[in-house]
């Protein structure tokens, strides 16, 4: 089978396997330019393979993403017997580590989450008021959504009355049912006041978290606000970690709190982490399990739950 044809049809088949697929599917296209599409697979050379992957200075994340493109694309080849070997060199260096996420302290996330520091670091915007900006704080890290999901929730997908949130056209195109808890649900019913006193669209088609034009949050426009609020707060990384706390990591912050809770509540973690992993909407366990060692916090917990089930306690 010929090269792009080839591809063409792999990134159907991982598309319709319930991946986007986006980012794989144009650094693949965009290894044709490298290589002869109209050619067979096999004609595919690692001089061509290399030129691809090559860039300047040290290795990269982007050119980790590529080697994994195409390494997905030939063992699905291979598979199919489109070619019989791989082109990809065997000892493609690996770039650095990413850091951890930064797990945000109890009090740090008091004071992000303060109506007057928010208040504050709203004051003269011209877009994003303090009331939008404080309710998708707490939902990011209340309900452990990402920000796409979070900024792309209608009013229709806000069941205040069943504390049900419907997420769309997630990450991995399927959509999941997050329940929340009181607290986020009155915060929810404020906003939703707050808006229409606002004169905001109330129509079921219409963004719950808006700016004051009513369009969508902007990611550029948020993350300039957050980082304007983390200064406030006095909100820093710490050391091994991140030097600068993300947004995103407020998730990553509800995972972490959630496992740390069922720990110390002497709940069967190992049962309960594909629940979490759900609920998250991560396509596998694997992206759950990475929480499990990644705080002092939770490794102590379960250490103690380890020390309780080998000496065997009543909760084991």
């Amino acid at each position: 089978m010929k090269l792009h044809e080839a591809i063409e049809q792999y990134v159907l088949w991982r598309q319709a396997h319930g991946a986007k697929f986006t980012t794989a599917q144009n650094l693949l296209r965009q290894f044709l330019r490298h290589a002869d599409g109209d050619a067979e697979c096999d004609a595919v050379t690692k001089a061509q393979v290399m030129a691809f992957l090559a860039g300047r200075g040290p290795v990269t994340r982007h050119r980790e993403n590529k080697n994994y493109a195409l390494a997905g694309f030939w063992r699905y080849a291979i598979s199919r017997g489109y070619a019989r070997c791989s082109p990809l060199p065997d000892n493609e260096p690996k770039s650095p580590l990413r850091a951890p996420p930064y797990i945000y302290a109890r009090d740090e996330l008091q004071r992000l989450f303060d109506p007057a520091t928010v208040e504050i670091s709203r004051r003269g915007a011209r877009q994003l008021d303090a009331a939008t900006f404080r309710t998708l704080l707490l939902l990011l890290y209340g309900a452990g959504l990402r920000f796409s999901e979070a900024t792309g929730l209608t009013r229709a997908d806000v069941d205040l009355s069943e504390a049900i949130l419907t997420i769309q056209d997630t990450k991995f195109h399927k959509s999941r049912l997050v329940p929340v808890g009181p607290q986020l649900v009155a915060v929810l019913a404020d906003y939703m006041s707050v808006r229409r006193s606002g004169g905001l669209a109330q129509g079921e088609a219409a963004f719950l978290l808006a700016n004051r034009d009513g369009s969508r949050l902007a990611s550029t426009t948020v993350q300039t606000a957050f980082e304007k609020l983390r200064r406030i707060a006095k909100v820093h990384g710490a050391e091994g970690g991140r030097e600068v706390p993300r947004l995103h990591d407020l998730r990553h912050s509800f995972a972490v709190h959630s496992l740390t809770a069922w720990y110390r509540q002497g709940a069967d973690v190992q049962r309960l982490l594909p629940v979490l992993s759900t609920y998250l909407g991560h396509s596998d366990l694997e992206g759950t399990k990475v929480y499990l060692s990644m705080t002092p916090a939770l490794l102590q917990q379960a250490s103690l739950r380890f020390a309780l089930y080998a000496g065997g306690g009543e909760n084991a």
